[in-house]
């Protein structure tokens, strides 16, 4: 099997904000994922295929510099205006009492969509991501700044061309205990930024935009947002630290932490059987109390 045939079938819609291509396998209550930014589904490739036989799994490839087709070239993306463009997409499918499932840069948007778009959310789960003061977190700083200089990211990212460099921690080297395929980094995730232009204008767009001023005020909301929450957080992560998951599962109301061993961010990559488990299990049970489990 391919690797984008782990996800199903290729689709796409027409948004406002432009056409966001997706991904869909299985059947059942819907589940969408929202991945980092410079990756796209084929994150979730591994995730998908153990929740396919109970779950409808929708993938798309969000505007964060691993997506094609470009955006249009006015389209907002902004922490707000891409979480306006997941709202518009969960319409457009006419999707309700969704799992919406974020992560890392995704995490941050889906914080936002469940305090101002919550119309269509069901469920939410969090995985090791950005929020309160850490967005963007210290480690990609770097990669922020970059944008604000003419070709300064294109430069940057192009170094990750050059394998050992992918294995900084500014690259990849933190992300994931175990290294990525290179047909995922390089033929995935970022051909689509090296190679097309308008791809590159959308995602300097949206680091430009990166602020914590925006899941500051997500958080001041999150007592508003009393459906099932399931925060899912590795102990060894060094970008989002244990601290930011305890503090989430505390604000929102009606939410559960689980700790997920053996991993760094990239919980999906690294531990995709336990991750789609814990999805899984969220999803079929009945509303969670407030509990950690280790």
């Amino acid at each position: 099997m391919a690797l984008s045939d782990s996800l199903g079938e290729r689709k796409e819609v027409r948004l406002d904000a432009g056409t966001t291509r997706y991904r869909e396998r299985g059947s059942g209550p819907p589940i969408v994922f929202v991945h980092p930014l410079l990756t796209n589904a084929d994150l979730w490739r591994n995730v998908v295929p153990e929740l396919a036989s109970e779950f409808r799994c929708i993938t798309p490839d969000w505007p964060l510099g691993g997506h094609e087709p470009p955006m249009k070239r006015g389209a907002d993306l902004s922490p707000p205006g891409l979480a306006r463009i997941i709202a518009d997409f969960l319409a457009a499918l006419d999707l309700s009492d969704i799992t919406l499932v974020g992560h890392d840069t995704g995490g941050a948007l889906s914080q936002i969509v469940v305090t101002e778009h919550p119309e269509r959310i069901g469920r939410l789960v969090l995985l090791d991501c950005d929020a309160y003061d850490n967005f963007p977190p210290k480690l990609l700083l770097p990669l922020v700044w970059s944008a604000r200089v003419p070709g300064g990211d294109y430069l940057l990212i192009q170094s990750m061309r050059i394998a050992p460099l992918r294995r900084l921690p500014i690259a990849f080297g933190w992300l994931t205990k175990r290294p990525i395929d290179d047909r995922i980094v390089m033929g995935s995730y970022l051909r689509p930024y090296l190679t097309n232009p308008g791809v590159r204008h959308d995602a300097r767009k949206v680091l430009k935009g990166v602020s914590n001023k925006y899941t500051l005020a997500a958080a001041k909301k999150f007592g508003q947002f009393t459906k099932p929450a399931l925060i899912a957080w590795t102990p060894e992560d060094r970008i989002f630290p244990w601290k930011y998951a305890e503090r989430l599962a505390k604000a929102f109301p009606n939410a559960r932490l689980e700790r997920i061993e053996d991993s760094y961010t990239f919980v999906p990559e690294d531990q995709p059987q336990k991750l789609a488990q814990l999805i899984g299990s969220f999803v079929r049970g009945p509303a969670p109390a407030r509990t950690e489990s280790c």
